[in-house]
């Protein structure tokens, strides 16, 4: 099977899948390409409420396809910045769901979601000095904004991995689950995140990030919506709330 990025919504939930089994779901140059316009549609899609992203497979990513660097010195880690970039900016809340390997590139584009979750077999790594890349400022600055100064020096300067149980203490991963409850956890997750005011999650987003929050933005965004009188009244009668504000396009 070719290297390619799949994807399906279901529920409110669009799961985009890495699928390069044959060298562990390392990402070729044109699947980082692909991510930024994928992420884009999707985002547009008002039935998208949650986006999943996780690995064919047991391995999760083992960053980028070497050969790619290799043709193209230079070129993929571009790419991958750039993909990386269009997730974290990605509007709606992210969740990478890891089994096996999460390493280079492939922790990349897990630091870029806003929550990752693990199975207890989980293994990460951060491998820039062993190919002699620098990664650039955004990328470093947030590992550092994940795990610390310190464990992210350990990371980046020693290229060791590092497993599940560390990566939760460190904060690099905000859950870790036994053998064979990760995708389990991750629906009933999603299914609470799909469940929940986009508005809120939208404007905790931005106010989460790198830079000053939009308050006045978001506070007109909060009275135009009706999602606070929705939720109160939905509260009151003791039904789920049924949200309503989506993000203005363009």
């Amino acid at each position: 099977m070719e290297p390619q990025l799949r994807h399906a919504v279901a529920d409110g939930v669009a799961t985009v899948v890495i699928d390069h089994q044959a060298k562990r779901n390392a990402m070729t140059a044109d699947m980082w390409r692909a991510l930024p316009p994928l992420l884009a549609a999707l985002a547009a899609d008002p039935g998208v409420r949650t986006l999943v992203l996780t690995g064919a497979g047991d391995t999760f990513c083992a960053g980028a396809d070497i050969s790619s660097l290799r043709a193209e010195p230079g070129r993929p880690q571009e790419l991958a910045v750039r993909a990386e970039e269009a997730l974290a900016a990605f509007p709606k809340p992210t969740l990478a769901a890891i089994r096996g390997y999460c390493v280079g590139g492939g922790c990349q584009l897990a630091a870029a979601c806003d929550l990752r979750f693990a199975d207890e077999g989980a293994a990460f790594a951060v491998t820039p000095a062993k190919l002699g890349i620098v990664y650039p400022a955004s990328t470093t600055r947030r590992l550092v904004s994940l795990v610390g100064p310190s464990t992210a020096k350990y990371l980046l300067f020693s290229g060791e991995s590092i497993d599940a149980a560390r990566a939760l203490r460190t904060g690099l991963v905000d859950e870790v689950l036994p053998a064979g409850e990760l995708d389990a956890r991750v629906k009933e997750f999603t299914r609470v995140l799909a469940s929940r005011s986009l508005l809120t999650q939208a404007a905790a987003k931005e106010f989460a990030g790198p830079g000053e929050g939009r308050e006045a933005h978001w506070a007109e965004q909060m009275r135009e919506s009706g999602d606070t009188a929705e939720g109160v009244a939905a509260f009151l009668e003791r039904r789920q709330p049924r949200f309503a504000w989506t993000p203005p396009r363009g």
